[in-house]
């Protein structure tokens, strides 16, 4: 094994109730990291950190290590679990937040393992950009990337161009990206981003695929077509996990491997809307990701005349 851990990601654990036009859940497994660990898992071993409440079921932690999770970085503290509650309409590429509650998120002050620390890869998942820099400066990690969401563009905007600055790697939402860069044009926004942070950026278009940038590449890719979406919940946190857990397989991050590694990640995300919660993900191995990436190849194949 190698000295270093090859992957850490940082990020929420929590028990969410969601609600889409085809049915509902309650106190369902989430989180970012939840969902990013889990993709990451079909690739290489994660090592995540994170907190949890007093209320946090035992079986879920149990089932992560089952997955070969490493969650020595969670803490378990007084107090109640992130709670998040959202409901889908019709359109599925985005969620309306009925409820947040933070709990123990509020509070929350990581404890590095000592195994983490220069980690290959570490990912910084949605949460305050403040964490996200303290967490950078503990690990220092070879390479790192990072995602966010709105309500940090709003409230942390200066903490967040900072995370931007130090990380190797953006992922974000359309979105975020428009809103984050003040223009409606996603060419623009991700040219933008590659100027503030170390130049590879990707921007998540939901079903419509992905978008990644660098100093000299520009790929876009599309979406996994599926036909029976029941939650989209995590979507984006398991095409985060999928690329890179695919990118810490390999132990690189140039631009090749960053558009093999998307491809991966569209295929673990296509699996996740198929099921509520993690449902989508459960019993699923590596040779299904396999023979869904070889038929994802052969629908975007096309020859030159």
């Amino acid at each position: 094994m190698s000295a270093r851990f090859p992957l850490v990601a940082l990020g929420t654990i929590a028990l969410d109730d969601i609600q889409t036009p085809f049915g509902s859940v309650k106190g369902a497994l989430g989180g970012s990291v939840t969902y990013f660990s889990l993709a990451a898992s079909f690739f290489v071993r994660c090592g995540i950190v994170g907190v949890v409440g007093v209320d946090f079921p035992q079986k879920h932690l149990d089932f992560l290590k089952g997955r070969g999770i490493d969650v020595s970085g969670v803490e378990r503290a007084s107090g109640k679990t992130f709670h998040w509650a959202g409901a889908y309409e019709h359109d599925m590429n985005s969620a309306k937040t009925l409820k947040t509650d933070l709990n123990v998120l509020a509070t929350f002050k990581p404890k590095i393992p000592r195994e983490y620390r220069n980690c290959d890869f570490l990912f910084l998942a949605n949460i305050d950009p403040t964490i996200q820099l303290q967490v950078l400066d503990e690990i220092k990690p070879k390479y790192s990337l990072c995602d966010t969401m709105d309500y940090w563009i709003e409230s942390k905007r200066e903490e967040l161009t900072e995370v931007f600055r130090c990380v190797d790697g953006i992922i974000i939402n359309d979105g975020e990206a428009r809103e984050y860069c003040g223009t409606p044009n996603l060419i623009k926004s991700g040219r933008m981003l590659t100027d503030i942070g170390g130049g590879k950026v990707i921007i998540k278009k939901g079903e419509h695929g992905a978008l990644f940038f660098s100093d000299d590449e520009f790929f876009a890719a599309p979406g996994f077509p599926i036909a029976n979406v029941l939650d989209p919940t995590g979507a984006g946190d398991s095409f985060a996990g999928g690329t890179v857990g695919h990118l810490a397989k390999h132990g690189v991050l140039d631009d090749n491997c960053m558009k093999r590694s998307m491809i991966c990640g569209s295929v673990i995300a296509s699996y996740v809307v198929e099921g509520f919660s993690i449902d989508g993900l459960k019993g699923r191995k590596k040779g299904d990701i396999d023979d869904r990436y070889n038929l994802f190849k052969r629908i975007v194949t096309f020859d030159a005349p």
